[in-house]
Order: C-alpha cells, then structure tokens, then sequence
C-alpha cells in the first residue's frame, strides 16, 4: 500500500532526476552541488551546506490533506507473473516446452476430468509430465516419456496453465500538499532551480507509485522566503497537491479448473436422488 512517505519518496527520486540528468555522479543542470531528500532540514547541516555552496531541496509532507471519494473498492488485477512453462496438445499428448519454475499450477482435463500439479522448485518438463502421468494413472493409462505425456485413448485432453498474481483495491484516497523548498546560499543559485523545477513538476502530472497505483500531482502555489538572509539562506517553496490511493493488495492465484457439484432433492427434508459432478 502507498502512503504519503512513499509519495514523498516518488517526488524525490522525480526532482532528482530533474536535478541530474546525466546522473548524480555527473554535474547538476545548474553546475552547483544539489542534495535532494524527504523531510526538513537539520539546522546544524543546512548551515554547513549553505557555507559550502550546496543546495539543498527538501520534500516536505505538510499536514494539510483531505479525504476523497474512493474510485476503486472492488479488486483489481494489478499484475500477473507470467508462466515460463508452455503446453502444446496434439491428440493424445501433451508436450511441456519452456523452463520449469515455481508458482504454476499445470491442469490436465482427460475426458473432462481435472488432473492438478503444482510445479515444485525441484521440477523439470520431464519431472511435470511424470507427476501427471502418475495422477492420470489411478483412473486410467497414461504414461510419460521425456516432457512428453500421453494418454491413451482419450477423447478430449485440454491442457492449462496457472500462475500467480497481485489483487488490489483502495481503501481510501487522499489529496496531501507536499512542501517542494529549495534552500541556497544566494538567489543566483536558487532562482534557476525554481525556475527549472516548475514547469518539469508541472509536467509530471502523474507518478508512479510503489504499490502499483499511479498518483496525480497538481500545482498549488509558490513563494520566494528571505527572512534568513542575513543567515545566508534563500528559500523558494513550492506546493504541490498530490492525490493517491491507500490500497490494500493481496497474492492470488489463477483457476485452472472449477467443479461445481449438484444435489437433487425432490422433497423439502428429502434424501438426494442423485448427484452430478460437472468438470469445467
């Protein structure tokens, strides 16, 4: 789930990534040192910055915030791990291609009838079709060589595969003002950065976010604050509303196969006549 902390880190990693270009191991895009970081700064350090010529930029979560309606309260998918195992189905064989790896549920319908194995870290193509084999072998003949399974005389063989994935849904959605400032030693330094920052922020209207979720980024006012000049600090504020989704997620796997038993009951209170077992 994202929270403001993981906002405030999303809009670090954006403005440093406006800040150096080319890199933090390369020059800044004003040629000064720049450090960006969450939170505010220390007294003690941002003074030794401002004497050492280095910029500082601080995302800073304001408390003001509000509650928006959420737009999401079903799951979602949000992401599947694709399968690296592959079935090919030609008569009375299956054949396993790929690469074995767990967190796949391989099923086997003969005739209808599902036959399930979970591939184990342990497993190859050839250790799939033999487990299969074997399953399908308490009920009729079946039989593997290699990544090859064959059974005989079947009518119908359909072959699937299932992997796992990442539900998700909100809980709740919040519109948060994040504090962008930027702290130098002189306006030569600060006023290009700021005017920089702006129109790249302004760009950047949606980020990305840990969990998955995108978060929207709106412009909401900027001040230039000089009271600590003779300090030596110059201080452009930027504030940015950013709404984003607090979401809960959880691991599911995929269906390869349903059964959906169905009792017959001719009386109220009666005994079943009879039971059908249907194999999807």
């Amino acid at each position: 789930m994202a929270d403001f902390t993981d906002v405030a880190n999303t809009l670090v990693g954006l403005i440093a990534g406006i800040v150096y270009p080319e890199g933090t191991a390369a020059p800044s895009i004003t040629g000064v040192p720049v450090k960006v970081y969450q939170g505010w700064p220390d007294v003690v350090q941002i003074g030794a910055d401002m004497k050492g010529g280095i910029v500082n930029i601080s995302v800073f979560p304001t408390p003001t915030e509000r509650i928006l309606p959420a737009r999401m309260m079903e799951w979602q998918e949000l992401a599947v791990v694709p399968a690296t195992v592959t079935l090919a189905v030609t008569g009375s064989t299956v054949t396993f291609g790929g690469a074995a790896a767990p967190a796949q549920n391989i099923a086997v319908l003969v005739d209808n009838k599902p036959y399930v194995y979970a591939v184990q870290a342990s497993d190859t193509l050839a250790s799939i079709a033999t487990a299969l084999a074997t399953l399908i072998s308490a009920d009729r003949a079946a039989s593997s060589v290699g990544p090859v399974l064959t059974v005989s005389g079947a009518k119908s063989i359909i072959a699937r595969i299932g992997t796992e994935g990442t539900s998700i849904r909100e809980l709740m959605r919040l519109e948060k003002v994040f504090q962008v400032s930027i702290w130098a030693n002189c306006f030569d330094q600060r006023d290009p950065l700021a005017a920089l920052l702006m129109p790249a922020l302004a760009a950047a209207y949606r980020i990305e976010l840990p969990d998955g979720t995108q978060g929207t980024v709106r412009y909401r006012s900027s001040a230039q604050i000089d009271d600590l000049q003779k300090q030596g600090v110059y201080r452009h504020d930027l504030l940015y509303a950013v709404e984003f989704a607090v979401t809960h997620a959880l691991q599911a796997v995929q269906v390869v196969t349903e059964q959906t038993a169905v009792s017959v009951v001719p009386l109220p209170g009666g005994a079943p006549v009879g039971q059908i077992i249907i194999n999807t």
